[in-house]
């Protein structure tokens, strides 16, 4: 199956995902790897026993190589896949990985293959929000839903993905009982993510805690912005993604925001314009959730990269990446761009 591209940019991205049961995830990886160093793709993609989810980029050739031999996977013919292109290549090399979940929710039970809620076309979905016994979830992180969201939506404030159920099971009885249950009506809840990965974990969540009437956007956010009209849209602001454009508008246009490499934060022109905004190295977001030697070890890291960007080399960043979960990032991303964010500055530079 041919790839498809939707500009004339040079190096293609596919984010992917699927889940299926592997009996022995851990057989895929050698031979998964080999296809994609053949292929000359770069990225990272996660095994695990509930599927595959991942990100990569190269030429076309590159890419259709590395999907076609995925779908020759058990169970994989029908991948999820969602196209993109950019200017230069967003990645430093080519990782399989084995993980316990494709996209970490912690909750070993659920099974989308088993169970999920109901697929809504983006084009019906404004009538199912729109109805004033549908709770609408936004099932993304805090950062992501700070720049934008669909109107009326409840923001968990999660931090990661992880911390989804949780929230919903504290927040339960007021969630489902308020204002519904003395009209004798059983509440729908509609959720949403960016591209539609996460949905199908937290509506399989939701079923599983006794809640049946679940709905979420199929496609995601991305979808939505895709296909419905801006003067018929339901979306505020922009949406985060998880490479070089940071966040894009309705019909997928770049947005206006920047990304913090210390953080991971967007920024507006405000944050940028603030003198708590060092690059690479500190923004209003972060600046007092750093110390001083953090922040010392991220200004090297920035120095670095600008010497080898002189040199017309590519920094690789690893004390970066091998920092990450002590200074307290969520290294996985966890919806279909994953994986991006720690080539970003590399991209951008």
């Amino acid at each position: 199956m041919a790839a498809e591209l939707k500009t004339n940019l040079p190096i293609q991205v596919a984010a992917l995902y699927r889940f299926v049961k592997f009996d022995d995830f851990a057989a895929l990886q050698g031979p998964l790897q080999e296809a994609c160093d053949a292929a000359g793709a770069k990225g990272t993609i996660l095994l695990a026993h509930e599927g595959v989810n991942g990100t990569i980029a190269g030429s076309e050739e590159a890419v259709t190589a590395v999907l076609d031999h995925i779908r020759t996977l058990p169970d994989c013919a029908e991948l999820e896949v969602k196209f993109s292109a950019c200017e230069e290549m967003p990645f430093l090399r080519m990782k399989v990985r084995l993980k316990k979940e494709i996209v970490t929710m912690g909750e070993p039970d659920i099974d989308p293959n088993a169970s999920v809620g109901t697929y809504v076309d983006p084009l019906d979905w404004n009538d199912l929000i729109a109805d004033p016994d549908t709770i609408v979830i936004d099932t993304r992180n805090d950062y992501e839903v700070s720049i934008g969201q669909f109107k009326g939506a409840i923001d968990p404030k999660t931090k990661a993905f992880r911390d989804f159920p949780k929230w919903f099971r504290e927040q339960r009885e007021k969630l489902l009982e308020q204002g519904r249950l003395e009209r004798g009506k059983t509440p729908k809840v509609a959720m949403y993510c960016t591209g539609g990965i996460r949905c199908e974990k937290s509506t399989s969540f939701l079923r599983s805690e006794g809640v049946q009437d679940v709905f979420h956007l199929k496609g995601g956010i991305l979808k939505y912005l895709e296909n419905v009209p801006e003067q018929e849209s339901q979306w505020e602001g922009e949406c985060f993604v998880f490479d070089s454009r940071v966040s894009v508008g309705h019909g997928l246009v770049e947005g206006s925001y920047e990304l913090c490499f210390a953080c991971r934060r967007p920024l507006n022109a405000d944050d940028l314009a603030s003198d708590d905004y060092a690059e690479g190295v500190s923004c209003p977001h972060c600046i007092t959730e750093r110390n001083a030697e953090q922040r010392a070890r991220y200004a090297e890291r920035q120095h670095q990269q600008q010497l080898a960007k002189k040199r017309g080399e590519q920094h690789i960043g690893g004390e970066q990446t091998s920092k990450r979960k002590q200074d307290g990032f969520d290294a996985e991303s966890s919806d279909w761009e994953a994986n991006y964010s720690s080539a970003l500055k590399d991209a951008k530079t």
